[in-house]
């Protein structure tokens, strides 16, 4: 668990999804993201927060329950506006963020911090 800690506080980690990864095949780390809360930028500025549904091998995502963020202009009250959108897919060719609702621990098992 300190190595964990020390990884993570690390300034010059790289992270990079590894198929050997602790002991998860991709499809098993697939599998612990579905349902969970993601939240996923996209190049024009909206955000997206749904439940992850799915992903194809091309990279595209698709959340259900999703709801539109999108900065509007500052002389309205609310500096976003939010809509709700239902099931959408998100390509990966406008995904510029993605992050996903979990503990440190469960982070960490997802991914592999090299240095």
């Amino acid at each position: 668990m300190e190595q964990d800690a020390e990884r993570s506080t690390s300034t010059t980690t790289i992270v990079e999804s590894t198929p050997e990864g602790p002991g998860l095949d991709p499809i098993a780390r697939v599998r612990k993201l579905l349902f969970r809360q993601m939240l996923v930028g996209i190049k024009d500025g909206r955000f997206f927060l749904g439940n992850f549904h799915c992903i194809d091998k091309q990279g595209n995502i698709i959340l259900q329950d999703t709801v539109e963020y999108r900065s509007i202009r500052r002389s309205s009250p609310s500096p976003t506006e939010q809509r709700c959108l239902g099931m959408i897919l998100i390509p990966s060719s406008c995904r510029t963020s993605c992050h996903v609702d979990c503990s440190i621990e469960e982070q960490l098992s997802l991914v592999q911090l090299k240095e």
